[in-house]
């Protein structure tokens, strides 16, 4: 992938002040991405000097410079969770038919779980629940059922770093008829000990191509200090839970300095995609311009391009 020249495209000084809650942000990453109206947008992930987080929304003619509302979203019943709420983050955006699914990490008192929300404007957000039974992250919708049903790949977190969090070492495919109970179906791939992706989440939602689902996802190594990097994988059309191909290689990783200096040192963390171009059959084209957008360094987001033939050639 190509790093846009003018990266990081939002800083913590862009976030504007939306007072009582959130001045001077320390942090802005980790952003779902689509296209709407012709627009790109952006739901950025931000944190305020007390580490509370908030989600902000960005907008873009071009895909490169973005105007950030002033104003903070506001989930409309999520005053059904009955556990004390500390964190909501990391979200990915997926169009289903004419609603927009977003899918986040939440941190509440018993664990870490998936949420899932909703809006058709992007100005009215609903809260739609809790849609994983156990310790879970990384979730991302396929953005059309198959075979009857709606699929999406998650990460359950059954393994504790030492003086860590528990995380993961398994993407799974899971299932629903209704998009709010789910039941996993397999396990899609594991990470590679002694690699560059020894831990592995799920990145952006998938891309249908004429060649499989394109997905991106990131892999850690495990080093002295954890680094985060960016690999992609072809599943099945019919059956998204066969592996067609896994890249060898990473396709990005921290070498800027906004990349290995930050929050949280050596992390690139893809969460958004946008696509040009897709053919009257809803296959993605293969000459389409790919746009990642990726938290760096848990401070800043930046933008990679790529076209989807490399990528899938990169499987």
């Amino acid at each position: 992938m190509r790093r846009y020249l003018n990266n990081p495209i939002i800083k913590p000084k862009d976030i504007p002040d939306i007072k009582p809650d959130i001045i001077d942000a320390t942090s802005v990453f980790n952003p779902g991405a689509i296209q709407f109206n012709d627009k790109i947008l952006l739901m950025l992930r931000v944190q305020n000097r007390a580490r509370e987080t908030y989600f902000i929304m960005a907008k873009s003619e071009d895909g490169f410079h973005f105007k950030i509302a002033n104003e903070y979203i506001k989930w409309i019943g999520l005053e059904k969770v009955k556990e004390k709420i500390y964190h909501l983050y990391d979200p990915r955006i997926t169009k289903i038919r004419n609603e927009y699914y977003i899918m986040f990490a939440m941190d509440i008192e018993s664990g870490c779980f998936l949420g899932l929300g909703k809006t058709i404007d992007f100005k009215k957000f609903e809260f739609l629940g809790i849609v994983s039974k156990e310790d879970n992250r990384n979730g991302v919708l396929f953005p059309e059922k198959i075979n009857g049903k709606y699929l999406r790949l998650d990460r359950p977190n059954k393994n504790q770093l030492v003086d860590g969090p528990l995380t993961g070492s398994e993407i799974w495919l899971s299932e629903s008829m209704d998009l709010l109970n789910w039941q996993p179906v397999r396990k899609v791939i594991s990470g590679r000990n002694h690699y560059w992706d020894e831990l592995i989440g799920a990145g952006p939602p998938p891309v249908k191509t004429a060649k499989g689902w394109l997905c991106i996802y990131h892999g850690i190594a495990m080093h002295y200090q954890p680094i985060y990097q960016v690999g992609v994988m072809l599943l099945g059309l019919d059956d998204p839970s066969k592996v067609i191909a896994r890249g060898r290689f990473n396709i990005l990783e921290p070498r800027e300095l906004y990349e290995t200096v930050g929050q949280v040192p050596n992390v690139i963390f893809p969460t958004g995609v946008v696509v040009d171009e897709f053919d009257k059959n809803g296959f993605a084209k293969m000459e389409s311009e790919v746009k990642l957008y990726y938290g760096a360094a848990d401070t800043f987001i930046g933008l990679a391009i790529s076209t989807i033939e490399e990528l899938i050639n990169k499987c």
